[in-house]
């Protein structure tokens, strides 16, 4: 009974190359979040570290430009 509601060759390859896509690609919607709070935690702590108050701006941007360079980096790879 089983066998006869799976679908089998191509009707289900749109599906299962979507779900592909996703398993590939979901995982960049936390990369850019991810980047700038470590580069904004880490300004934070050297603020805290050397009494400075901009070290936090700093390394938010660098967490950008990181978030930025990763997303690239991960689109760029599967260009190829």
């Amino acid at each position: 009974m089983k066998d006869k509601l799976r679908r089998k060759g191509p009707a289900n390859a749109p599906d299962d190359e979507f779900w592909r896509l996703m398993r590939r690609y979901l995982p960049l919607i936390g990369v850019m979040p991810g980047c700038i709070l470590a580069g904004y935690l880490i300004g934070i702590g050297l603020d805290h570290l050397f009494s400075t108050s901009y070290l936090k701006l700093v390394f938010l941007v660098l967490g950008f430009a990181a978030g930025i360079f990763e997303v690239f980096r991960t689109l760029g790879r599967d260009a190829e």
